[in-house]
């Protein structure tokens, strides 16, 4: 039974991280290379603005902003969840290799596979989602023995020793490559926003819609496993399959989107940390506000980079390392 106190304070930092993000969206649309004053906002967004004003917002500042907002949540869910099946507050998608199985599968896809541009942003996600599972089910795999189990530790040591290998193979795909398509590849690897059309927030709301419930239903088991796997198999949960099952969502939810935003690492990290700092660690309590908290970050962060420098910016992949690999460091030694 959670404390009715609990509820409430989770329902005004829910509210809060509502506003905060609210407030960001705003300054998101009313500032970039192309202006559009705040005082046309409301008009341009009922149809009354011109038609550079409607361009800017409609086509070129809100389908960002949403992709940005749905990666940020999917990537803080994703670590959320990884962190809870591994019990160690090190993981995250882009620290255990995942981010870099995806970006291999991405890269494959796009130099080799000849596709249509109209399937080209559904399909994108699919071969993202390959990558990343393979990668996962292989780290997996090689940190766990039929004596201990999963061992959290030797996971994150495995992941990184991946990332590192996939990060070889990139460079080894793109050698040989043409210079447009490396220029893309080098900027997904820095975590440029480039999925930043319509057509990319529709191919990731169905990933979100299906697996954001999902993680809100198993919270209860993700509790038990924390646990650790004795007392979870002592009140009747079987262990293997519920990894298993979660892992998938997991790579799920970072595979769909690093897939259009790019190699984007430490918001996984951050946000799960962040919202059981400020709530505890109850998974039903701290998930939506993780959720909440990752949307914030990485908003906030290409909002700071796209603003930083004229006109391309700086990718927001970097302004979340700036601030996300300290705080791993910190982690590191306090664990």
């Amino acid at each position: 039974m959670i404390p009715r106190a609990l509820i409430r304070k989770q329902r005004a930092i829910v509210l809060a991280l509502f506003t905060l993000i609210a407030i960001i969206i705003v300054i998101g649309a009313g500032t970039g290379y192309s202006s559009l004053s705040y005082n046309r906002l409301i008009p341009t967004l009922l149809g009354q603005g011109t038609f550079k004003e409607e361009f800017v917002l409609f086509s070129l500042r809100l389908p960002r902003i949403c992709i940005t907002l749905l990666a940020g949540m999917a990537l803080a869910l994703s670590g959320s969840i990884l962190q809870g099946i591994t019990r160690n507050d090190l993981a995250d998608p882009g620290m255990v290799g995942i981010n870099s199985g995806a970006g291999v599968a991405v890269a494959v896809f796009f130099l080799f596979i000849p596709i249509e541009a109209g399937t080209f942003a559904y399909l994108l996600p699919l071969a993202a989602f390959a990558g990343a599972l393979v990668t996962a089910c292989l780290i997996y795999l090689f940190s766990y023995s039929k004596k201990d189990g999963l061992q959290p530790f030797k996971l994150i040591l495995i992941g990184v020793g991946f990332s590192l290998a996939l990060s070889g193979t990139m460079i080894v795909l793109i050698s040989s490559a043409d210079y447009h398509k490396v220029d893309f590849i080098a900027k997904w690897l820095s975590g440029n926003i480039w999925g930043d059309d319509w057509k990319f927030v529709w191919a990731v709301l169905p990933w979100m819609a299906l697996l954001i419930p999902f993680a809100l239903y198993k919270a209860a088991r993700l509790n038990l496993l924390q646990l650790g796997d004795p007392a979870a198999i002592g009140v009747g949960v079987s262990v293997q399959r519920e990894r298993i099952v979660l892992l998938l969502a997991a790579v799920a939810l970072a595979a769909s989107v690093v897939s259009v935003t790019g190699g984007i690492a430490f918001v996984g990290l951050m946000a799960p940390h962040l919202a059981k700092a400020l709530i505890g660690p109850r998974h039903q309590l701290f998930i939506p506000i993780a959720i909440l908290i990752g949307g914030f970050l990485l908003l906030l962060a290409d909002t700071i980079g796209r603003n930083a420098a004229d006109p391309d910016g700086i990718p927001a992949g970097i302004v979340v390392a700036l601030i996300g690999a300290p705080y791993f460091i910190f982690l590191l030694f306090k664990k």
